[in-house]
């Protein structure tokens, strides 16, 4: 390819400044459907690696499960320096994720948080199993909330359902997101102010797509 035709761009402080938190979340959505559609934006990376040498100025901290087959940054179209990601399997929080996220927002200036979890979660079915495996078990006990949440679903109750175990992955979401917000007064501050918004997502393994939830 033309190396002319390439990417180069990569966000500034003046433009990070600029955009509005829904302008972002619109990003977000648009990147998305040029993922599903298999029309990612062409880069030149070595020069975005180049410009973003002196400083980073992201949109948005996405949380994300470490799941080899959601690729956060190719899943929403984003190059280097245009956004922040913390993996941990099941998306959940802890002091360590908040405190990454606390720099990603008050320090380094991005507006949107995106907490996604995806289908077929294996963090979220050892979850629902109550697996007993090593540092396996104390991880599960930040997703076993969701399991609670979703006791009065209708159905079979089991990881053979994979509508079930959407609920639970969705319902993870929106406890991690509770989490956050309990946990997290510099997070919390942001998002009364209007300077951050919170929103939850769900990754669909089969089309790539990337569903908002309200």
């Amino acid at each position: 390819m033309n190396q002319e035709a390439l990417n180069k761009e990569v966000l500034t402080s003046e433009k990070q400044a600029s955009l509005t938190p829904e302008q972002i979340l619109q990003n977000l959505k648009d990147g998305n459907e040029r993922f599903i559609n298999n029309n990612l934006t062409p880069r030149d990376y070595q020069a975005q690696v180049q410009a973003t040498t002196g400083g980073q100025y992201p949109e948005a901290v996405v949380i994300s499960c470490i799941d080899s087959r959601v690729p956060v940054e190719q899943v929403f179209d984003k190059g280097v320096g245009d956004i922040f990601v913390a993996r941990v399997a099941g998306n959940f929080v802890n002091e360590d994720i908040l405190g990454s996220t606390e720099y990603g927002t008050a320090v380094a200036g991005s507006k949107v948080i995106v907490v996604m979890g995806h289908k077929s979660c294996g963090a979220v079915k050892a979850a629902i199993e109550d697996v007993q495996m090593g540092n396996i078990t104390a991880m599960l006990s930040k997703i076993k909330p969701a399991v609670e949440m979703t006791a009065d679903y209708d159905g079979e109750q089991s990881t053979d359902n994979d509508d079930y175990v959407t609920e639970v992955v969705k319902n993870n979401v929106i406890h991690t997101i509770g989490q956050m917000r309990k946990n997290s007064s510099t997070i919390a501050e942001q998002e009364k102010n209007g300077d951050v918004v919170i929103v939850g997502a769900f990754y669909d393994l089969e089309t790539g797509k990337v569903s908002f939830l309200d």
